[in-house]
């Protein structure tokens, strides 16, 4: 079998860091994968909220293609044309004023931090660094991120940690205010916790934190990472809740595969940056910065934002009615768009496997969340498989079992 050869293949040369799912993709289009088998799976998970597009957009492919023959890297010692139009044509949707492009999500968060530590202590002249995250969030695999992150889980073994992070309860403004001290530097949040299970912030709490910053003369970093570029039916997620961040963090479905992230900053705090203080060797190159920008001309040409948010309203309605048929299976269904959480009332691992069995990829977070991310071009038949699947699983399961 391709597959157990892969598997073997993988065993004896790679590091064992993640925990695979026992299936070896050879090709992807649309929203359909393929496995060495010729087997095909609806896929819901977007290379974890990547391929917004789905895979093998022609117009991805083109310019690809296109790029590749002109320009890819000649490192940022350059200007280059591709990433200043992608800057000009990003920054008008993020109410920012400036943009620093890196190669990942957690380099985003990382530069984010750099950013706000750095503007404290260079610009206004005060010894302030300390960043607070909330409970379960994940801001990265970094020192930094994966210290800032709200999970023991991932930090294990990685010690001593870096100091200045404060973990502070989801949604517990009381207990954020008194985490405030003055050597804090920013609150660092996700507007809806991705690896934490789909936990969405209140549209109450976020302007509530707005406020105490403003009140505690600090600044508000929100990580966009996994919620932003229109997946859950705003470009970017805090949008919904009329804020603005001093400083957000965006990359997965940036460049639909290829690897990008960013940090978005205001004029007053891109202050903190000058020549030689931060940088990257590949971070906005020509080819990715092209292919960025191809992205959000699909994005508008296709009307994925607002396709999302309509596409994304049905499908949490019919996992709602799902919960309300299966009580005793489905605790919960959270989320916004086309980035929503089902979370089970036991583990699990064994609807995961079945619904794989059945042609689903989909994620499991936190042991009992269903986390569903799919391509925004998804369409509502092919949910609508999904929702009936997921029914007939549950339906057949007893217990989790």
């Amino acid at each position: 079998m391709e597959y157990e050869e892969l598997r073997k293949r993988e065993a004896r040369v790679m590091c064992q860091t993640y925990g695979r799912y026992p299936l070896a993709v050879k090709s992807a289009k649309g929203t359909t994968l393929i496995d060495f088998d010729g087997n095909k799976y609806l896929d819901l998970l977007a290379g974890i909220a990547v391929c917004n597009l789905g895979h093998s957009h022609p117009a991805i492919v083109d310019v690809m293609r296109t790029q590749a023959e002109k320009l890819v890297h000649v490192s940022n010692l350059f200007y280059q044309e591709e990433q200043i139009a992608l800057a000009e044509k990003l920054l008008p949707l993020t109410g920012m004023d400036r943009v620093f492009f890196c190669n990942s999500g957690a380099e985003a968060n990382e530069g984010a931090i750099k950013m706000a530590r750095r503007y404290m202590q260079e610009v206004r002249g005060r010894e302030a660094y300390e960043i607070i995250t909330l409970e379960r969030s994940f801001h990265g695999r970094t020192l930094a991120t994966l210290t800032a992150t709200g999970q023991d889980k991932i930090k294990r073994g990685f010690g001593p940690l870096p100091p200045g992070f404060t973990t502070v309860p989801f949604e517990d403004l009381a207990a954020l205010n008194k985490a405030i001290t003055p050597r804090t530097a920013a609150v660092m949040v996700e507007v809806i916790q991705g690896e934490g299970g789909i936990r969405p912030l209140s549209h109450a709490y976020l302007q509530q934190v707005r406020e105490l910053c403003d009140s505690k003369d600090i600044l508000l970093i929100v990580d966009e990472i996994q919620s932003g570029m229109g997946r859950t039916g705003h470009f970017w997620a805090h949008q919904a809740s009329g804020i603005t961040p001093d400083i957000f963090t965006a990359a997965k479905a940036l460049a639909n595969g290829l690897p990008m992230g960013a940090v978005f900053c205001s004029q007053e705090v891109a202050q903190a940056f000058g020549p030689g203080s931060h940088g990257t060797t590949f971070g906005g190159g020509a080819f990715v910065s092209a292919v960025a920008t191809r992205v959000l001309e699909v994005m508008e040409q296709e009307g994925l934002v607002e396709r999302s948010r309509e596409l994304g309203a049905w499908m949490l309605g019919e996992c709602l009615a799902l919960k309300e048929a299966l009580p005793h299976k489905i605790v919960d269904v959270r989320g916004r768009g086309l980035m929503i959480g089902i979370e089970l009332a036991f583990p699990g691992q064994a609807v995961w496997n079945q619904l794989l069995q059945a042609g689903f990829v989909l994620n499991l977070t936190q042991e009992r969340v269903l986390r569903l991310l799919p391509p925004l071009v998804v369409t509502r038949e092919a949910l609508q498989r999904f929702v009936d699947g997921l029914q007939a699983v549950l339906g057949a399961s007893h217990g989790g079992a």
